[in-house]
């Protein structure tokens, strides 16, 4: 007796397709897709980064050359910008109802400035992360701990990202040399942009590995 596809949707499910049919999934490669970043931007000086999205990158620079095209190229507002490795941000729980997550922290600063660490508070539900500050800590809740004690806000903090100094990429003079210059529009041609030349050189490394 023939067997029917079973499926988590009901509209396969409906379709009767025999078992037979179906041709068996192939596993995945294990470096199939690229790795995801998050860019933040600095709209002026002065002014808190503030988290502006993803992009999907082989390796940070490339990253780096992605999210200043995606964020920051086409837009009149932009002071600097710079790019985290998703896996390197250590995020806490959400909380809501106006509940703050430092609430729930009741741990004390060791003591411990080992390590430098970046932090980030989202205050509204809905919108993004904005960059509060720099800690010295052991460890990831220690950074918390940290924050909580530097970097006190009237407002509930619904959730927090914590990174390690060293894993970010920021952006540099000249790279700011773009942004001011937008409205004369000096970078207009990609070959001025020089993105052109970043890649090639990224595709001459790999092909060479």
């Amino acid at each position: 007796m023939s067997m029917t596809l079973k499926s988590l949707d009901p509209r396969v499910d409906r379709l009767g397709i025999p078992e037979e049919w179906a041709s068996p999934m192939a596993p995945k490669e294990s470096l199939d897709q690229f790795e995801t970043y998050e860019a933040f931007v600095q709209m002026k000086e002065n002014k808190p980064f503030e988290h502006v999205g993803p992009v999907h990158a082989p390796n940070e620079e490339m990253a780096f050359l992605f999210a200043k095209e995606q964020y920051s190229r086409r837009g009149m507002f932009c002071h600097a910008l710079c790019v985290i490795k998703t896996e390197n941000i250590q995020t806490t729980g959400f909380t809501d109802n106006n509940i703050s997550i430092y609430d729930s922290i009741e741990s004390m600063p060791s003591g411990d400035e080992s390590e430098s660490f970046e932090v980030f508070h989202l205050l509204k539900r809905g919108k993004q992360h904005k960059y509060v500050g720099n800690v010295n800590a052991k460890d990831f809740e220690d950074a918390l701990a940290v924050a909580k004690q530097n970097y006190p806000s009237e407002k509930p903090v619904f959730n927090v990202w914590v990174a390690r100094s060293e894993h970010i990429l920021t952006s540099d003079d000249e790279d700011r040399d773009i942004w001011e210059t937008l409205k004369e529009k000096q970078y207009r041609e990609a070959i001025d942009y020089r993105a052109q030349d970043k890649i090639k050189a990224f595709k001459e490394r790999t092909s060479e590995a």
